[in-house]
Parts: C-alpha cells; sequence; structure tokens
C-alpha cells in the first residue's frame, strides 16, 4: 500500500469522515490527487467515497477494520501481551485489536492459542506457538467459525485466559456486537466462566449494536484508552470489572 494511503485511511478512521480539502492540506497534495487516492481505496473496499469527503466504511473484514485508530490498538494489544504468561492457554475470538495481539503472540513458542477466527489463524500459520483453530460454521463476512459446533467446541477445550470482540459499549446495554453469530460465540465463553477480557478501543463507547454480550459481571478485564468516557469506566468497574487505562 501507499504510504499516503495509509495516511488517509488514519485520518478517515480516526475522524470518520473528513473532505477532501482538509486531506489535501494535511497531505501536502492537490484535490485532484487526493481524489484519485480516494477513489482507489474506496475500490479496494477501506472507505466510502461522498461528496467532497471520506468516511469510514462499517466492514466486517478483519483486514479492513485494522486501519481504525491503528496505533491506539497496537499499545492496547502490546499491553495485553504483557499480561500473558508461560504456558498459558488462551482462546482469541476476533476482532482488530485481537489480530493485533495474535501476531505478537505468534513468535511465542511457550503457549497454545485456541481460536475461532480462521483470520487469525491464517496469520499465526508460521508461528511457533500450538495453535487450536476451533470447528464450525464458516462466516465469510468476518472469517469466522460459528454456530453449535464451535459452540460445542468450547464447551469441550480448556483455557485459562480469553479475549473477545466488541463492537459497542453503553451503560443501559453493556457490550454489544453487530453480529449475532459472534456474539454468541463470545457468550459462550463467557459461560466458561475464565478470565475473559475485551481489548476494545475507546471509539466503541456510546455505540449501540444488535446482540448482547454479557452479563458484563462475567467480564473480567477490560483494556481500553485514555479517552473512553469516565462514567462508562466507572460504571463497569462497579460490575466486578477491571478496567486497565493504556
Amino acid at each position: 500500500m501507499h504510504p499516503r494511503h495509509s495516511v488517509i485511511l488514519e485520518l478517515v478512521n480516526s475522524t470518520g469522515r473528513i473532505s477532501v480539502a482538509d486531506l489535501s492540506m494535511q497531505l501536502g497534495v492537490s484535490e485532484v490527487t487526493v481524489r484519485q487516492d480516494l477513489t482507489q481505496l474506496e475500490n479496494q473496499g477501506f472507505l466510502k467515497r461522498v461528496h467532497g469527503a471520506a468516511t469510514v466504511l462499517d466492514s466486517e473484514d478483519p483486514e479492513h477494520r485494522l486501519w481504525a485508530n491503528s496505533k491506539v490498538k497496537q499499545d492496547i494489544a502490546s499491553y495485553a501481551y504483557s499480561l500473558i504468561n508461560r504456558d498459558d492457554c488462551v482462546l482469541i475470538e476476533g476482532g482488530s485489536v485481537n489480530v493485533m495481539l495474535a501476531k505478537l503472540l505468534a513468535d511465542r513458542s511457550d503457549i497454545t492459542i485456541i481460536t475461532s477466527s480462521s483470520y487469525i489463524a491464517h496469520q499465526l500459520r508460521t508461528s511457533k506457538a500450538e495453535i487450536i483453530l476451533l470447528g464450525g460454521q464458516y462466516q465469510p463476512s468476518s472469517e469466522s467459525l460459528v454456530g453449535p459446533l464451535t459452540r460445542l467446541c468450547i464447551e469441550h477445550v480448556h483455557f485459562s485466559k480469553a479475549f473477545i470482540g466488541v463492537d459497542g459499549f453503553d451503560i443501559q446495554t453493556g457490550f454489544t456486537n453487530r453480529n449475532m453469530m459472534r456474539a454468541d460465540i463470545a457468550n459462550a465463553i463467557l459461560n466458561k466462566h475464565q478470565d475473559v477480557f475485551v481489548l476494545t478501543d475507546s471509539s466503541k463507547f456510546g455505540r449501540i449494536h444488535t446482540a448482547p454480550i454479557g452479563p458484563t459481571s462475567l467480564i473480567k478485564h477490560v483494556v481500553t484508552d485514555k479517552n473512553a468516557p469516565d462514567e462508562s469506566l466507572q460504571w463497569l468497574t462497579r460490575q466486578g470489572v477491571q478496567v486497565h487505562i493504556i
């Protein structure tokens, strides 16, 4: 990917919407060049063009979602990496921060990684760790395994820590996911009553999606950044969740 395209994606995903004029000024190139760049990125499925601007693309594709707030997500993933001990067996469900965590863990030969994400499994194809890919119905949009067989697999494996993905959090609804099948798998993980972590940047706070994940009391840890709203973090703490601010 062209370095300028990477910068454009960072700006679009961090703001949600940015004008062609602003991109031109920040990148130091003409508006004609910016429009050409946006056309290429839209054709590749990374963003959406609107009149005079570009907006984020609400996509389940893990590759696309990695670009949103990538620096913050990388910091969260690095912190989560520091919490994983020798001989740990970790279950990584999915989500962009969890993809980054999995990539960091690839060189660890002293752990076992269980995942329901075929995308994560592919990223770990040369890993030194032992990798267990759960079975189930393949969901192309999220590159995940879902459904009754995946839940059954979760019931029959043991792990010390689990990392699940979320798309939203609100005090009234708790954690939610836009993907009902993935939320079902996250809830199956919670029902194991193990050490469950939610790794999420602050952009997910204040968002509500269709499928609930919870109850919140079964989530032991939330790792997020300093821009998460204090009211939400205090509410999570009252539910017994340990909040880690990066």
